[in-house]
């Protein structure tokens, strides 16, 4: 350990990484049955038995409803499309404004603007990495319709609070709920607090089908109008006697027989595999923070965390050299690392140019709303030089490749001044 790889020396970690696959023998089997039934598919988008889809997407959506205990479970092919549809099923309209927070995957800013409306970016909690409740406050207008709190890395956002806000303001409360199933805020799953939970099912998720998501709701009303905008609602308005349309325009957000197949394996083996997740990012907590400059992730008092990133401050004042210098080195050390997450979602050409729909500039020139540098200052503060981030649910990691990991944390750690010397810009 006496030199960095950076600089020549022996790396921690000689051979990449096990990529972390949750797939095994019984999607492998469910999926080879689904094939032998040679019906792939199950939905018609026309009113009849078959609006909801065939038998596996029936099946998924009533046992995804008796794990969490939720009135209804939709199924999408994604959960980008699921925030389009629960937006949609909230009767959003052009110039109408969703709250969102400033960090999220970009799925988040964008599904309103299919409805023609505003996201106003709301800055983020500096300890849990969630949108703030006091920041959404301060954003309310008139304008406002809905709020979208998104369950950052694994930690719920402060749902309840948010409810009570939304509640107040006649506003919805849709979760994207896609980097926490199984996380909990005073005892309640993330996803089932608002209005409308969307979870995702994409490839690299704790859990997943490739691609593919699930809304969640108690409204049977909004259940109703997702289904509608899943499965090319607008053929089914006559004949189910609809008489508020709005919004019911629908799209193909289906998911196949296959899918849902394979979902139902991973459904029955959710625990387990969010566990381990769990496991891995608080053997990581437990040695880095032991490093002076680090504050690994925090859990707010009655909430659960099940780890999408492991996500730790860096502070370069304390540590004494730049977060940058300090992730090229694990790097050099075969360390997988990330840092900054995404750059906040107003940097974004869509919103710095607000073009988006067309190109006259719809749905920004129903707005006066400016996005710029400085909007959201804990947000970006994180995103330029303070978040330190591993993504667990890339990584397989048993325990001697995790050993190795910490290893090369604490190697370049104690190696410091040597980043120092051979970098003399650094702090």
């Amino acid at each position: 350990m006496n030199k960095l790889a950076l600089y020549g020396g022996e790396p921690v970690i000689k051979e990449p990484l096990k990529p972390y696959i949750s797939i095994g023998d019984e999607e492998i089997n469910a999926v080879d049955e689904v094939m032998k039934t040679g019906k792939i598919s199950g939905f018609v988008g026309a009113w009849c038995d078959e609006f909801n889809g065939g038998p596996k997407i029936q099946e998924l959506e009533n046992a995804w409803s008796n794990y969490f205990g939720v009135e209804h479970s939709i199924s999408v092919n994604s959960n980008t499309s699921g925030l389009i549809a629960a937006l949609g099923a909230s009767e959003i309209s052009p110039g109408d404004e969703v709250i969102i927070p400033a960090w999220s995957m970009s799925a988040t800013a964008i599904a309103p603007i299919f409805y023609g409306a505003i996201p106003v970016f709301a800055d983020i909690d500096e300890d849990y990495f969630c949108i703030n409740p006091q920041s959404v406050r301060k954003n309310i207008t008139n304008k406002t319709k809905a709020i979208i709190a998104v369950n950052l890395f694994g930690h719920p956002a402060q749902l309840h609070e948010l409810k009570k806000i939304a509640e107040n303001n006649n506003l919805v409360l849709i979760e994207d709920n896609a980097q926490a199933p199984l996380a909990k805020e005073d005892g309640i799953y993330s996803g089932l607090i608002g209005d409308i939970g969307v979870f995702s099912l994409n490839y690299h998720k704790h859990i997943h089908t490739g691609e593919g998501g699930i809304c969640t709701t108690g409204s049977d009303e909004l259940a109703f109008r997702i289904k509608a905008i899943r499965n090319h609602g607008e053929n089914i308005v006559d004949e189910v006697g609809i008489e508020n349309i709005t919004n019911l325009i629908g799209y193909n957000f289906r998911m196949t027989e296959l899918s849902a197949a394979i979902g139902l394996c991973q459904l029955s083996k959710a625990s387990n595999l969010i566990s381990k997740r769990i496991e891995i990012a608080s053997r990581m907590s437990k040695e880095i923070s032991e490093l002076p400059g680090f504050t690994v992730p925090k859990i707010r008092k009655n909430c659960s965390h099940v780890y999408y990133v492991w996500a730790a401050k860096f502070n370069e004042e304390l540590v004494g050299v730049s977060r940058e210098l300090f992730a090229m080195a694990l790097e050099a050390e075969g360390c997988p690392i990330s840092i900054g997450y995404v750059e906040p979602l107003y940097y974004l050409p869509v919103f710095k140019k607000k073009i988006a729909i067309g190109s006259q500039g719809f749905p920004f020139n129903l707005t006066n709303r400016e996005y710029h540098s400085g909007l959201c200052p804990v947000t970006e503060s994180l995103y330029r030089k303070e978040l330190i981030e591993l993504h667990v649910c890339s990584y397989q990691l048993d325990d001697n490749e995790l050993n190795k990991v910490i290893d090369a944390y604490k190697k370049v750690y104690e190696l410091r001044d040597e980043l120092r010397k051979n970098n003399k810009t650094e702090l």
